[in-house]
């Protein structure tokens, strides 16, 4: 029988355990349930574990483990043993890893702020009120930070929101609220993007001096709501 996990070699100092390439909830939460499982057992030489969609990447000195452990396979198959015992152990999906925090962000949709709303009404010939009435409807969960310094990859969008990336990046501000595909995000830093913006937060994501720097953490669940021009305003830093 096929294991429901494939664990593949990224270079010689890291190892990644794939649960499928998909945008799954479940996944997701199995995904922070072996992180938290392999932080509870970390090994000299570990340096970093990282989370995606589904899929959890492990980095480590194979030098310091090679002199820490008894590895007669060769560092590789320790740490891949280390995984498949982490998915073993990590069956039940409740606990602290489940879900996180509810963090409801303010948007300035359309206009300056949401420069691609207009066209993505035109295009989906739904009027730009009730794309912001269904862009705010769903809590969404984020599945993953990359990209830049605290993105956060939200999902899933409503269908008939779902839309394609932009053919060329363009000029985005920080706090740019935007579609791709079946997932939403927020820019959290002044950056070249491709996704459809219509909207802005005035909300930060990115403080350098903050700790943690980042305001999202995978797991936590995110729900947009509306605010005029003179709101956002005076909510700006």
């Amino acid at each position: 029988m096929d294991k429901p996990f494939a664990i593949f070699p990224l270079g010689d100092c890291a190892i990644t355990l794939d649960l499928g390439h998909l945008i799954d909830e479940q996944l997701n939460r199995k995904a922070l349930c072996i992180q938290e499982w392999l932080k509870a057992h970390a090994f000299p030489g570990l340096q970093d574990i990282i989370v995606a969609y589904s899929s959890v990447s492990i980095f480590y000195d194979p030098e310091i483990v090679r002199r820490q452990r008894d590895c007669p396979g060769g560092v590789y198959d320790y740490v891949k043993a280390l995984l498949e015992e982490a998915w073993i152990a990590t069956g039940v999906l409740d606990g602290p890893a489940a879900s996180g925090a509810l963090i409801r962000i303010p948007v300035c949709y359309g206009g300056r702020e949401g420069p691609d709303l207009e066209e993505l009404s035109r295009v989906k010939n739904i009027t730009k009120e009730d794309i912001i009435q269904l862009h705010c409807s769903i809590i969404y969960r984020v599945y993953m930070i990359g990209f830049l310094p605290g993105f956060p990859y939200l999902g899933k969008v409503d269908v008939r929101l779902e839309a394609e990336r932009k053919s060329r990046p363009v000029p985005v501000r920080a706090g740019g609220v935007g579609i791709a595909g079946n997932q939403t995000g927020i820019y959290p830093v002044n950056s070249p993007g491709g996704w459809q913006i219509i909207g802005r937060t005035p909300i930060k994501l990115f403080e350098r001096a903050a700790l943690p720097p980042i305001r999202f953490a995978i797991g936590d669940r995110v729900q947009f709501y509306p605010i005029s021009q003179e709101e956002f305003r005076s909510l700006c830093p």
